[in-house]
Formats: structure tokens, sequence, C-alpha cells
């Protein structure tokens, strides 16, 4: 069952992997200078899955903390190389915790009843060791603890939410299924580490239950549990066929009822084009349930612009943070949410804007982020024009709308990151097949 993981995921490693960092054992004190760095001894951890943390150099007094899960084939640190979060833990101040699945496949363990159940003898049990440790070590908001993941993190980000509620305040699950969906009825039970298998029914979205039934198997997850639950942000391409499309629909059913509201959207818009957003509950920046499906997406949602809008639903883009160290000990925050400040020794440039571009790149195909700078005066749009190689070709984009899918193209702002302050930046990301593009300019208007 484990080769079958790695043979339907393969596009997701593909998409998402990208180098390895850099780690280091943790010292007796806390991380600094802000690297990736391994820990060991963290607590109680039956699997014996991996720790690596991110403690950005400037944080507030009580920081926030983020889980960041990791789909098959992946880790902890191709988790931290390949997507955003790294850099808007520096931008908001919160901590960032990376789990690394050793299992075969690098899959995370869902199905096993172990898994299933609060304080069970699986890779939840590890995860959630990993967040009390570092509220204890860094004397964080535990009110502001949060998970998120892709595919099979994604699966983990709906398991921990349902046996953890007492420790999670939120979740923002990308592409995954319903707690419990995946719940296998074989294995060896007295190998935790065994139990992580494939269920065929549940990835090809055959697997529907009522609203209650679904709520129950969140509830039975920790039973006697009577207090508040996590909020929960779902993400999903319509044409996803490795975890079927249906599982969207089912993980709604499952947390409007586990949070008490309505099946029935309070309000609907469209942030791209392409993009169905609904709210559940009420229409405010962090409603119980949000979801967002993408049209035309399948298996390999992007996580640049997304991990921004799960950042946000999170309610963890209020204050941004010094990009440079104060004269007092205690870290400095800004209330302004506008995108980060370029570092000190890179000034505004005397108009207009500038692009740059980081590559992920792997044999066949790419991801590119794009940072766009405003200039010494702040802009309300901006065109970033490329130039990809001979052969290769855009197959997506997000936070920009594409001209163009080969040779020359052109990305424009969309609605909500059109608008810079002078020296500030924005990003923006797209997908490709062949070689990316290293170079881009960038038109202000």
């Amino acid at each position: 069952m484990r080769r079958h993981w790695r043979a339907v995921l393969a596009s997701v490693a593909a998409v998402l992997t990208g180098l390895l960092a850099t780690t280091t054992l943790l010292p007796a004190s806390p991380a600094s200078a802000a690297a990736l760095t391994e820990v060991t001894g963290f607590g109680t951890n039956p699997t014996g899955i991996r720790m690596y943390l991110y403690v950005p150099d400037r944080l507030p007094t009580k920081p926030a903390v983020l889980v960041a899960v990791h789909y098959c084939t992946g880790s902890g640190p191709a988790f931290y190389s390949g997507t955003e979060f790294k850099s808007l833990a520096d931008q908001y101040g919160f901590i960032v915790i990376y789990p690394s699945t050793v299992r075969t496949g690098n899959c995370w363990d869902v199905s096993s009843s172990g898994a299933l159940t609060h304080n069970g003898n699986s890779d939840p049990v590890g995860i959630t060791s990993m967040v009390k440790y570092v509220q204890q070590r860094y004397s964080t908001d535990t009110a502001r603890t949060f998970v998120t993941g892709a595919s099979s993190g994604a699966m983990m980000t709906n398991v921990l939410l349902a046996n953890y509620p007492d420790v999670f305040a939120g979740g923002a699950a990308f592409m995954g299924v319903p707690d419990t969906c995946f719940q296998a009825t074989a294995g060896n039970p007295a190998d935790p580490s065994q139990q992580a298998g494939w269920n065929s029914a549940c990835a090809s979205g055959q697997v529907s239950k009522t609203a209650a039934q679904w709520g129950d198997a969140v509830r039975n997850s920790y039973p006697g549990y009577s207090g508040p639950r996590p909020r929960m942000q779902l993400w999903h391409g319509v044409t996803d066929t490795t975890l079927h499309y249906n599982n969207f629909g089912e993980e709604i059913k499952q947390w409007t009822n586990v949070l008490g509201v309505s099946q029935t959207p309070v309000k609907t818009d469209t942030p791209q084009s392409g993009w169905t957003r609904t709210w559940y509950g009420n229409t405010s920046a962090q409603p119980p349930v949000q979801a967002i499906s993408i049209a035309g997406v399948g298996h390999s949602l992007p996580m640049s612009g997304q991990a921004r809008m799960a950042i946000s639903f999170f309610g963890l883009d209020g204050a941004t943070v010094s990009p440079s160290p104060s004269s007092s000990s205690s870290p400095s925050t800004s209330p302004s949410p506008s995108p980060s400040s370029p570092p000190s020794s890179s000034p505004p440039v005397p108009g207009g804007c500038t692009a740059s571009i980081s590559l992920n790149s792997w044999t066949g195909g790419f991801v590119a982020t794009v940072t766009v700078t405003a200039g010494a005066s702040a802009i309300n749009g901006w065109t970033v024009g490329t130039t990809l190689p001979s052969g290769s070709a855009v197959t997506n984009s997000w936070s920009a709308t594409g001209s163009g899918t080969t040779g020359a193209v052109n990305f424009t702002n969309v609605s909500y990151n059109g608008s810079v302050a002078a020296g500030r930046t924005t990003q923006f990301g797209f997908q490709g097949t062949g070689t990316g593009p290293t170079s881009a300019t960038c038109t202000a208007r």
C-alpha cells in the first residue's frame, strides 16, 4: 500500500519538493539566527518522527505557533523550502514547527486506531509533543496554535483538530480528506508505524456520510471533550483525481457540523479567477469554516499565495514585526498588516517597481515565486514580464493574472495585492514545465 502512496502522489512531490534546508541540532538554549533547526528530545514520540523548528529573529512577547505538515514523499525541511510559511513567519512574528515522518514513503499515519484517538500511540502524539515543547520553551500564546498541511499533511491537519481541540485553535487543509475517512481495518496492531495504509474508497471520493456522522467521528476521537472547537479552512482543486474533489464537500459537512453552523454558505466570492470561496457561520475574516475550490486544478495546488490567505484566516497577519533590532531587548511591532519591508541593506529603488524570481526546480518542471518591490513611491498596480526558455510553458499561476504561456509572458496583480507602499513588497507565483526563468521586469501603474 505504501508503494501505491508513492505512485499516486508523485505529482505532489514534483510540485512541492525543493532543496532540503540545512539543519543542525538544537543547542540547550532556544534556536536563534533564523535558521531551520532540528530538535531532539522534545517529549513523547511513539513513532520516532523528527522535529524541525523555525524561530524568526524578531518575535512579539507571546508569539503564535504554526505547525506545517508535509505531503507524502516530503519532509519537514522540504516543506520549509517549498512553501511561504517561513517568510510569513519573518513578516508577522510567529514560530513554525515542521514535523517530518520517518515512515517508508513519508506519508503520515491517518488511518490507524492509534492515530485517530486523543493521546493514542502514533504520529499525532509526537506532533502534539512538539507543540507543547515550543509552547513551554518560548512562552507562546497557547490560544494561538494552528496547523496546516498539504495532501497527507492536510489529512493530518483534519486528524489533529479532531484529536486535540484543546491544543489547536484552527487549521487549514490543502487537498485533504475528512477526519477518519482513511480509517484502516488492517495492519499490525503491535506496530503503529506499519498501519498507515492507502484507502482507495476514500481517495476516490466514494466515502459519503451525513454531516452528523462525520461530526460524530470527530467527537469520538476525544470522548468527553466539551470545550471550544478549532476553526477550519479547506482548499481543493476541482479536477483532483488523487484525493477526489468529492472529499472537499465531505470535509465541509464534517466541520460545519462540528462547529454547529449551517452547511449553507452565508457568503460567496471569487478572490481570483476560477476560485470560489465560501463562508460558513459568519462573514468575518475568521469564520468558523471557510472553503476555497479552484477550477482547472488537480492535486498540485500551489502553496505560495494560498499560504498568505491561510495566515489571514488564522488572524496571524494583524501586526508586522520590525525588520531590524531595536535598542530594546523586546521585539517591536507595527500595527500595519501591509507587505513586508525589504532588508535595510536594500534601499528602495528610485521609482516604479522591480521584480525578482526565486525558483524551486526539478527535472521537467519548476515553481517560481516572484517578489515585487515598490520604489520610492507607492504603486497602485503592477505588471511583471519575463521570458521562458525554449520548450518551457506556464501551467498555472496564483496571486496574479497571467497572459501567455510560452515565450514572453506577463503577470498582472489581482485585486488584493496591487497596492504596495513605498519600499514594500508583495509576492505571486507560477508553475510550469521545462526550465523556469531567472529574471523579470516590473512596470508600475
